[in-house]
Formats: structure tokens, sequence, C-alpha cells
């Protein structure tokens, strides 16, 4: 019935009453509730709650310490709170320890910025002091940003990198490994980048565009050999290269052995290819491909000598490698092993020369005197002047191509042989066994993710673990002074890391290598007693993949390996991929059992968020205007393992959705004001037909949900709430029982069926929305708590977040109800098409004006509609039902999508009852409420 006319009869009926407000007010509201589940000790009493239930543990991947949250790690934390209030909900024991990656490059780059020095001109223990106290100052920064999201979790004991127990394990683990015979010093081409002057790891390469002088250059064969090809005039094998600068350092030509050969005249001389390109070079000189009258395969040219490009003093040979394609060049490549990953594996086998005359500016050295000095892009230039003057340059042209780049300063970065620290992957076959544990132990979502990092643990070269950096945990070796030789041992480890537990990492460098080592301290190879300290720290990877050692092993309420790694998919090259190597170093086990992985953040264009673009939303902006609520449901909203769009038109449809949920727990609400379950509930055999069907919906959605989550699909869990709430209940059984609700005696059986129905609804989909809309569902919960308080749906608990979510009700399971009410739904949705166009025709006003007939031929729609006689009226929210068989009417409208069904709407009959509204024609027929249906009558006169 509609409220808004005057109803002489309201104080008889039972109008809904309840305080909880349609305006949500989250931005105001939530900071209120965080302070006081701050005051209540929320997550203490949580993990109380819990003690000695079986553990759920999500391990944290600790975001960077240096700057204030964006959406992507909004997003990851939210995420990660799903998961654990939901196994907390379950009745799992669900910690939830949040960690910081505090050294590394980019706190180094905005110190050096602030300070206005370059890493040559600071004193690094004053420096380490700056840069700890600035990632300190962000972890704060962060911490309350991710507190403000609504996000649960030990907040005053987190992580830290760089906290003195977790600095001293990583020094533990570098000398575990060191000793298991995992690390190596070796030189080796690495990434490189000559601003940041370090090396790089894979995970700090970033590909972009790069612009680079594409050179085909000609190898003289030297006289007097062995040479398949006959009549060949100043034989040359033909190269090509986008890195003409490396060409100093060329030890060798390399060949594919099964791959054809070939030698055709240009320009009055011989050139050797691969006969399959030939028409790349020629088409590019714009001549025509010669004739080809023989060809050998590239095994018959192995051992050929070849005079060198650059210094004339050298002579190079023909080699053979497996990574030699025919995708572009020549099929035969320039071989500089230290200043390529293939060429320096390759040069392992010919024991090539490691040659790499470029220091850690980037400028060629005096190992090559006519460039020194000179920048190696510069030496492009340089370099291709000297080859066209030696009449060996065939063609050259600039070409776009992906090309690596620092992830810090974003400049192109080069690869350079240097002597660094390094993690051998293939030592005990680490590199099997973590790809055995990726393939066989591990539950990869989205699934093609598993494939990824397979590949990528299939091609990795070793892992460079040296920085030349100030901010980080020192390589703990010793070097004898005398000889050179390494120290590294248990005893050296153990003093080291109870020095860094005293006074942190910075103790390295604050004291001599004699203050370090234990008293008496001799080289076991030269008995001398003086040492001095690598200058070199950690790759930050090796910090943070050290965590299931430092933090999962230390803490005792966590376990290794964890349930579960939840991060960017960005990690299956960085935090995923590290924590395996050092966990299967250490153990020989993956440090998790399931990794999920999330997308990027999206303007609503598709582009990358940017500040500069104005296509940045800014999550904390978002709380301060809408609610952490909003921005919690958004993410719960879309399917977060694919890359996802955010923009302020998007969050207001969430908006939108979230009122649509508000709304429905208001009806709620408002609805069971006067009920308590201990004493007003209805068992299930007694309950109405329609509310048992409720019940039947509300188990099946509960199953769902619980899968959904299980899943880690949040988004299914939002989609099956929303549409519950819209269409379930807002649409069809809230709409339909509002008669029964408002109008039947307030502890009549018929209105006590519903509101027990209406309780159950209201507590379990509160408790089942909870890990999303942890703020609105702990405002609901304790209204529903005002209403009553019981023990037998859990709302005893204090707070929502220390319930446990609904269990299965297999009583609840009726099938056959469900094929009755999904056939009727089909019913009411014809019967109420027909009465909007007899509304709009002016016949009827409201539903209650109408009298429905219906007819069917349909044996089974027949049967079910006398089985359903008496309660159609208020399925179709109507005064009156009839059925007719007789189908010649000419009046019948025919359904649209059920074909049998007929129906005719007309006036009902009767009189307009002044309380109910609805038409009777017994209104009146108790001369003491002449203007009230015997309904009505019987209700008032019983009370």
């Amino acid at each position: 019935m509609s409220q808004k006319e005057i109803n002489k009869y309201q104080n008889t009926l039972n109008l809904p009453d309840s305080p909880f407000p349609m305006r949500a007010g989250l931005a105001k509201q939530e900071p209120e509730r965080l302070k006081k589940w701050n005051e209540e000790k929320l997550y203490s009493q949580i993990r109380e709650a819990r003690k000695g239930a079986e553990k759920f543990i999500l391990h944290d991947g600790p975001p960077y310490a240096n700057g204030k949250i964006h959406n992507g790690t909004a997003m990851n934390k939210i995420l990660k709170d799903f998961v654990v209030k939901f196994k907390t909900m379950s009745g799992f024991d669900a910690p939830y320890i949040p960690g910081w990656d505090c050294h590394g490059m980019p706190i180094e780059h905005a110190m050096f910025k602030e300070l206005g020095k370059s890493k040559h001109e600071v004193d690094q223990v004053e420096f380490r002091k700056g840069a700890r106290k600035y990632a300190a100052k962000f972890v704060d920064i962060q911490r309350n940003q991710f507190k403000r999201l609504g996000v649960l979790g030990e907040w005053n004991n987190p992580y830290l990198t760089m906290n003195p127990n977790y600095e001293a394990d990583t020094v533990r683990v570098f000398g575990e490994l060191y000793g298991k015979g995992y690390i190596y010093k070796g030189m080796k081409p690495i990434h490189w980048c000559t601003s940041c002057e370090t090396a790089l790891a894979e995970a700090e390469v970033e590909y972009d565009n790069h612009t680079s002088p594409s050179v085909f250059v000609k190898f003289p064969v030297l006289k007097e050999q062995n040479f398949p090809f006959e009549n060949c005039k100043n034989p040359s094998v033909v190269i090509w290269t986008t890195t003409p600068w490396t060409l100093p350092a060329n030890r060798a030509v390399c060949l594919k052995a099964d791959l054809d050969y070939c030698a055709v005249e240009l320009d009055g001389e011989t050139i050797i290819l691969a006969t399959e390109l030939i028409g790349n070079l020629f088409s590019k000189l714009e001549k025509n491909i010669p004739e080809i009258t023989e060809t050998v395969k590239g095994i018959e040219l192995e051992g050929l000598m070849l005079k060198h490009p650059i210094d004339d003093n050298l002579t190079v040979p023909v080699i053979l490698g497996e990574h030699v394609t025919t995708e572009a060049g020549t099929g035969c490549v320039h071989t500089a092993p230290g200043h390529g990953q293939e060429d320096y594996q390759v040069g392992l086998k010919y024991k090539l020369e490691v040659a790499s005359p470029v220091n850690e500016k980037g400028h060629f050295t005096d190992d090559v005197p006519e460039y020194s000095g000179n920048f190696v892009f510069k030496g492009n230039k340089l370099i291709i002047e000297n080859l066209r003057e030696k009449g060996i340059l065939i063609f050259t042209e600039n070409i776009s191509h992906s090309y690596p780049h620092c992830w810090r300063c974003h400049k192109p970065v080069i690869f350079r042989a240097t002597e660094q620290w390094f993690i051998n992957v293939d030592a005990h076959d680490m590199r099997e066994t973590a790809i055995n544990a990726v393939d066989k132990k591990v539950n990869w979502l989205p699934a093609a993710s598993k494939q990824r990092i397979l590949s990528m643990l299939q091609l990795r070269p070793d892992w460079c673990l040296s920085r030349q950096r100030l901010w980080g945990v020192p390589i703990p070796v010793f070097y004898c002074k005398k000889c050179g030789a390494e120290l590294l041992n248990k005893n050296t480890i153990n003093k080291l890391a109870e020095l860094v537990e005293k006074e942190t990492s910075d103790v390295w460098f604050a004291k001599s290598a004699e203050e370090l080592l234990p008293e008496g301290t001799t080289c076991s190879k030269c008995n001398c007693t003086e040492f001095r300290k690598e200058t070199d720290i950690l790759d930050v990877w090796f910090d943070s993949g050290v965590s299931n050692r430092a933090v999962l092993e230390r803490r005792e309420q966590l376990h290794v390996p964890a349930d579960l790694y939840l991060e960017g998919s960005d990690q299956h090259r960085g935090w995923f991929q590290v924590s395996l190597l050092i966990a299967t170093g250490l153990r020989g086990e993956p440090p998790y059992k399931n990794v999920v992985t999330n997308g990027w953040t999206l303007a609503a264009s598709g582009e990358k968020e940017s500040k500069s673009k104005g296509n940045f939303i800014d999550p904390e902006s978002v709380c301060n205007k809408m609610g952490a609520d909003i921005l919690r449901l958004w993410f719960g909203s879309v399917n977060y393992m694919q890359d996802v769009q955010i923009s302020q038109e998007l969050l207001k449809q969430v908006a939108d959705s979230y009122r649509r949920i508000r709304n429905t727990f208001k009806f709620l609400l408002g609805n069971i004001h006067d009920y308590n379950p201990e004493t007003d509930a209805v068992d299930y055999d007694d309950l109405l037909a329609l509310d048992k069907y409720m019940l039947h919906s509300l188990e099946i959605l509960r199953g769902k949900v619980t899968e959904a989550y299980n899943e880690f699909k949040f988004y299914r869990v939002f989609h099956l709430i929303h549409d519950f709430c819209t269409v379930e209940l807002s649409a069809r059984y809230c709409d339909i029982l509002k008669d029964r609700l408002y109008v039947e005696a307030a502890s009549g059986l018929k209105r006590r069926s519903a509101q027990t129905v209406l309780r159950k609804i209201c507590v379990d989909i509160t408790k089942l929305i909870a890990p999303i809309l942890s703020f609105t569902a702990e405002e609901v919960w304790q209204y529903i708590c005002e209403t009553a308080v019981s023990e037998k749906d859990g709302t005893n608990a204090e707070t929502v977040h220390l319930a446990l979510l609904p269990t299965e009700q297999k009583n609840h399971i009726n099938e056959e109800l469900e094929a009755d009410y999904s056939l009727l739904w089909s019913v009411r949705d014809e019967v109420l098409k027909v009465l909007e166009v007899k509304r709009r025709d002016g016949i009827i006003g409201s539903g209650l004006e109408a009298a429905v007939v219906l007819n069917t031929q349909d044996e089974k729609l027949s049967a079910l509609l006398k089985k359903y006689k008496d309660a159609l009226p208020s399925l179709f929210i109507v005064s009156q039902t009839t059925l007719d068989e007789n189908a010649d009417n000419e009046k019948w409208s025919q359904g649209q999508e059920l074909k049998s069904l007929k129906i005719i709407v007309k006036k009902a009959e009767g009189v307009k009852c002044a309380r109910c509204w609805n038409y009777s024609e017994n209104v009146g027929a108790d001369d003491k409420y002449s203007d009230l249906c015997s309904r009505c009558t019987g209700i008032i006169g019983n009370e």
C-alpha cells in the first residue's frame, strides 16, 4: 500500500520503524567507527576469538615506502582485506601482518633530490640515517591511509625490511645460501643503469620504445683458410646489430649449425649470410637479389677466422649457437660476451674473452682509446663513421624498437659485464625444483598466470644480487687485503647478524672490518689478519624475498608455506619469483600454496592513471567525499584479475548500486523492529510457502557467495548479493510482503512468518557482505542488535567482524518450491505487464483497484495456479484473482513469454477498505466498522 495517502487507521498498522538512515554519510561515519574499533582493539578481539582455530595465512607483499598510496596499492590492500575477513568469519584464525619494503633506489633518488647531491658527495652513514627516517615517515602515512580504507591488521607491529631483526635475517639467509653453494661472485653481463650507476635486477627493468641505429657490417675473412665457397672476391661475413657501441667488445660471429648460408656478390665483393635473409638486406639496398649458386650449412663455417671490425690487431672466430634466428638481420650474430646474456653463454662454451670496455657511467674506457671518455650512445655515431671509413659498413638506418629501461629513472639501460654477486639458479637443481613447484604444488589464479611465471623461470638468467647503492642491506662478505680471498662463514655471519640486530645494518658502514669480524679471524689462504668490506648492497628484491623466513617462519602466529600470496601481475617477475627462488634454496619448497594476481587500475579511457593528464582518482579523496565503502564496493564489483578502469562516473554508478543495497537494509530493519527471534520465531514447518521459498533462495545465495569467496571471485559475491537485493527482495518478496507486514495482526502467524525470514535474510546478508562493505555491515549489525540479540543467529557478537558466516541449512533447500515459484514469477511478470497497460489507459490506478482473471489450457500451469489460488492476489498485489476456464472470451490478453497464459484485468469488485486499501465486497459487513473489510475488522477487533 502507498504511504503517500492518509490512512485513518494508521495507528492500527504495523508500519516500518527503524532509525537506520537512508543517507549513509559514510565520509563522516567511517572515521568515527574506525576510532571506536581502535579504542575497542577490534583486531585483538578477533585474534582472541579465533585462538586455536585452523590457521589461514595471507602473506602481505610489501609495498614501497616512498609516497602516498594510489589506486593500485589501495585495490591490493582492499582485496587482501576481503580475503582475511572472509576467512576470519569462516572460523579460521587469519592474522594479517602488513609489511613495507624500505630500502633501495626510489628512496635514494628522493633523498638525493632533497639534498641536491649525488651518491659520491654524501656521507653514507648519515645518508642512511636520513633514508631510514624518510622510509619511516611514509610507512606512517601509508599505514593511516590503509587503515582509513577499513583494512584490519596488526598495524602496530608490521614487518619492515629495514627493521634490525629483519635485516639480520637477510644477512643470515645470504650466508645460508652462500654456504649451500647457490651464491657466487663472477663477471657477467647484467642490466646496468648508467644514470643511477648500478646493476639492475630483471624486475627493475621495464621495456619501452627506443630509437637505435641499425647497421649491417662486414667482417672480412682472413686469407689462406679452408673456405667452402669457390670464386669469392674479398669475402666477408655480414652481421647486423642495433648496438654498434658494443662492436669494440666483439669476440666472435655466431651462426646456426643447420641453417643454410650462401656467398653472393655485392658491389664487386663477396658477402656471406643466411640464404633465407638475403631478401631482407637487398631490399634495404634497393638492389635485385643476386643469383645463388651454392649454399653450405652453418656448421661448415665453424672456426673460420675473421678480421675484427674495430681493432685491427684482433681476429675473431665463427662459432655456432642455438640462439641464432632468421626473424631479422643476416643469420650471422655479432657476439660480445661482455654485453649480452646469450653472447656470454655461448662465449663460455668457446672460452671467449669477456670484454667490457665501459665504465659505471656508460663511458668507454682507455681499453678503446679512439672512443675513450665518450658515452656509449654517443659512441654509436663515432663507430658508424669509423666503419664507413674502413669500407665495411654496408647499410645503416634508425629503427624504433622495444628496449630495456630503468624502472626508476626511465632511461635506457645497457648490458655491461662487471664483477657482481649472483644466485646460480641452476645450482642444486634450483630452477628445476622451482618450476616443478609452480607446475604441481601451487594453485595460480587466473590460470594463465601459471604459464607466465613458468616461462620466466625457464628463461631467466642467474640472479644478480649486487647493487652499487647506499641504502640497503650490505653484502656480508670480507676480502683479504693481501691475497683478495673471500671471507664468509657461519662465524662471520653470526657475529654480523648479532650486531645488526642491535644497531641495524648501518653498523656495516659505521664500523671497521676488524670490529665486525670475530676476534682472531685470519685468512684461510694466507693467514693474513687484515680485511676489507664488500661495498655493494643487496638487491632490494632479495630483501623482500627473504620475508618467508624473516616473517612467516619467525612469527609464531604464522606458518610457511603461506596459504596465499596476492599481488599485482608484475610480481611474476618480482616478489612471487624471488620469494620462490629463496624458499627453494632454503627449504626446497615453495613459500605459498595459492597465488592470486590483480591487474592494473586504469583511467576510464583505458590509459594509465596520471596526475599530469588529470585522469587520476585519489583514493584518499574518494574516502573523504564518498566513503571508503564506495571504493571497497568498486573493487569488489570488478574482475580485478584483469586491468580495471576507474573514474568519477564509474564510482557514481557503484554508489547507485550501494544505495540499492542500503535501501534493502532499510526495509528489512524497518520491518523487524518488533521481532525477537528468541520468542517470536516461527518453526520452519509452519512458515508460509513464499517464506519457505525465500529461505530456499537465501540458502542458494549463501552457497554461491561462499563458493565465490573461496575462489577469490569477489565481483561474483557483489553481483550475487546485489541481484538478490534488487530482484528477489525489492522487486518481489518485499513488495509482496507489504500487505502482510503492515496489515496483518502484529503477532499473528502470517506476519511473524514473514518476520522470521526477514530477520534471517537481514542477518545473513549483513554477514555475507561484511568482508566487502565493512563499515556499512557494521552499521547494519548494530541496528539489528538494537532490535534483539540472539545466540541462535549469532547476533550476540558485539561486532559483525566477530560473527561467523551463515552455516549450511540443507533443510531449507526445497526444489519443488523453487520449480513452483520459478513459474509463478513468470506468471507474475505477464500479469504486471497487463496491469501497466491498464494503468496507462486509465482503467485502474493502483494495482489494488484491479481484479485479475487467468486462463490457461496448459495442464501443468493450470494445476499450479489452482494450487496457489489463494496466494495469487498478494503475489500480483491486486484485490482479487480468479481462474476462468472459458478460453473463448475475446477480452483475453495473451502472455508474451507464456503463450499459454491468458489474462484479463478489470476493476475490482466491491469497496475499498479504509485500512488495508484492498477492494472487497464485504466492506461494512460489521456495523461497528462500516468502512473496513472483514479481515481488518477481525484484526482490530482482536487487538
